[in-house]
C-alpha cells in the first residue's frame, strides 16, 4: 500500500464496534483510543446511530482507524451516505503521544432538530448493536449488487422490518 493511499479516520458511534468494521472492510485495522476535541455526540430522533457538530468546550471520545485504504474510504463514504459529510480535523490520541489530522464523519445538518442529548455506546451495544450488524451486512450484500441502494435507504428498510 502506498502511502498516499494511507487514511486515518475518527470514528465515534456503531464504527468503535470491531464487527461493524469487519462487515464494511472485511478486515479490523490498527486503530487508536483518540479524542476530539471542540465537539459534541448527539442521539438523533429516530435513529441508533449519532452525530457529531462543532459545539465549544465539548469533546467526543472515540478511535483512530489507521491505514485505511483508498477504496475502503469510499466504502465508508457510501456507508455514511448523505447524512454526513467527511472532514479533516485534528484528534488527540489518547495516551497523549501527538495530534493527528485525520477524517471524521461530521453531521452534514447543523441545525438538525432531531438532535438532541448524548448517544451512548454502550447502550447501543446492548440494544441495537446486534440488529445494527446485519443491517450493515445486508448493505454490503446491496453494496456488491450493481443497482444497490443508498444506506439512509437500507438503514430506514431494515429498521422498519424490525
Amino acid at each position: 500500500m502506498s502511502a498516499s493511499a494511507a487514511h486515518s479516520v475518527f470514528v465515534y458511534g456503531s464504527l468503535l464496534e470491531d464487527e461493524v468494521v469487519q462487515a464494511l472492510l472485511k478486515r479490523v485495522p490498527q486503530s487508536s483510543p483518540a479524542l476530539l476535541n471542540g465537539y459534541h455526540r448527539f442521539s438523533i430522533k429516530g435513529r441508533v446511530y449519532p452525530a457529531i457538530l462543532p459545539i465549544e468546550n465539548k469533546k467526543v471520545t472515540g478511535r483512530v482507524l489507521l491505514g485505511i485504504t483508498d477504496p475502503e474510504l469510499h466504502v465508508l463514504d457510501t456507508f455514511e451516505d448523505v447524512e454526513y459529510e467527511r472532514e479533516n480535523v485534528e484528534i488527540s490520541l489518547i495516551d497523549g503521544s501527538e495530534k493527528l489530522q485525520v477524517h471524521a464523519y461530521v453531521w452534514g445538518n447543523k441545525n438538525d432538530p432531531s438532535l438532541h442529548g448524548e448517544w451512548d455506546f454502550e447502550e447501543w451495544r446492548r440494544l441495537h448493536m446486534a440488529d445494527f450488524l446485519r443491517m450493515t451486512v445486508g448493505f454490503m450484500d446491496e453494496l456488491e449488487q450493481p443497482e444497490s441502494k443508498p444506506r439512509v435507504a437500507t438503514y430506514e428498510s431494515f429498521f422498519q422490518q424490525n
